[in-house]
């Protein structure tokens, strides 16, 4: 919950932007930076969640490494800090060229989803006289209980290689002189709240893999479990921390370790999600016959995810909770400004009164916020306001002096 004084700095500066609680922000990565050391588990942080240099700096400077899916996000986690040693790229479609810069910058491994991807990297490092380090992606077949969007780690699915072609995939890389098989790659999907069940369950099917590969002669050294963490978005003051403390404990408890091989966890939005939220002002009030409207200056261009696959994000009205008397409630819709009926924020969402001119806050919004933002109907982006630094946020041009 925001202080006044924020809020009341919130109203001169233009909207729509992010804001970032950078308090929350530390503890929650030194949280996970505490837990890590404890239970020896090497974090890759997942650059896809939020891109934001001043976060990723941070994040670098605590010893995490950087999970990448594109070519770019490799470049810029390396700009931002993260050693080239500490880096891994995964993603199903990695082209010539990001593989060879990859490469070329050294990075701790390639994270391969299919048998074809590994024949290419091997012949690309014979190619430039190099040896690449590679990671193989596993389908464990387990329903993390989560959107169907957002579950990855299914028998028949376009990410990964599952089980029929485990024997064709040892060979190859047995034989193989250009490349480096240095360990397994899991993910079994994202947004997962059912912590200490699912993950467990991953393990114990991660050790039957692991098992099986090192029983054919192929020695696993490092064990990615990858993320998938869930965050609390109907209550993020609750629970403004994600249960990394249950996540690591039950990875600790429930896979098998020998001596010398590493695990690896990747997190991404239980790191940044409730540390940031989008600030947005209320432009029109409609009421119809049977609903009332709050057109908002915020879009489906900020933010992406409620209209994508109906996300839920909590909205609450920050000019409301400024006001001297005890406020009416009614239920609105509430609405972006894009030319989509899809622009939606939540449908019959019970609130104080509102007027135009209010300022709204769209919660949990630090993951798949900005790195989804688009210029649709030539929209401006929303730009960062940090909690440390809102003397330095672009200011709004009085536009409500006669509200």
């Amino acid at each position: 919950m925001l202080d006044f004084n924020t809020i009341e700095k919130f109203d001169k500066i233009a909207t729509p932007f992010y804001f970032y609680n950078m308090d929350l922000f530390y503890k929650t990565v030194d949280h996970v930076a505490e837990l890590a050391e404890r239970y020896d588990i090497n974090v890759h942080y997942a650059i896809k969640a939020n891109v934001e240099r001043r976060l990723l700096e941070y994040i670098s400077s605590k010893g995490f490494g950087a999970d990448c899916v594109s070519g770019n996000e490799v470049l810029h986690a390396h700009s931002c800090g993260f050693p080239a040693e500490k880096i891994v790229y995964a993603g199903v479609g990695k082209s010539d060229r990001e593989i060879y810069d990859a490469m070329k910058l050294g990075i701790e491994a390639f994270n391969c989803e299919s048998l074809q991807e590994i024949y290419v990297i091997n012949e690309m490092a014979h190619i430039n006289g190099m040896k690449a380090n590679i990671s193989v992606r596993i389908n464990p077949d387990i329903d993390a209980h989560t959107h169907k969007y957002v579950t990855t780690g299914l028998y028949e699915n376009k990410f990964g290689i599952s089980n029929h072609e485990f024997d064709k995939l040892i060979e190859f890389i047995q034989k193989s002189e250009h490349i480096n098989f240095i360990g397994l790659h899991f993910h079994i999907g994202s947004q997962i709240t059912r912590v200490g069940e699912v993950f467990a369950l991953e393990c114990l099917r991660v050790n039957e893999i692991v098992r099986y590969f090192e029983n054919q002669g192929l020695l696993v050294n490092n064990i990615n479990l990858g993320g998938g963490l869930g965050v609390d978005y109907e209550d993020p003051d609750e629970n403004p921390i994600a249960d990394f403390t249950t996540w690591f404990k039950t990875i600790s408890e429930n896979i098998t370790r020998r001596p010398g091989q590493k695990i690896h966890v990747e997190p991404g939005r239980s790191i940044v999600a409730q540390c940031a939220s989008l600030i947005s002002r209320v432009l029109f009030v409609k009421s119809g016959e049977t609903k009332n409207f709050l057109i908002m200056d915020a879009g489906m261009n900020d933010l992406i995810r409620p209209a994508l696959y109906g996300a839920y994000h909590k909205i609450e009205n920050l000019s409301a909770s400024m006001r001297q008397f005890f406020p009416t409630f009614q239920a609105y819709d509430i609405v972006g400004p894009v030319c989509e009926s899809s622009d939606v924020w939540g449908a019959g969402r019970l609130l104080p009164l509102s007027v135009r001119g209010d300022l709204m806050e769209i919660r949990s919004t630090g993951a798949y916020g900005q790195v989804m933002a688009s210029r649709y109907n030539m929209k401006d982006l929303a730009p960062s306001v940090f909690s440390d630094r809102l003397d330095e946020a672009p200011v709004a041009k009085d536009y409500f002096e006669n509200r």
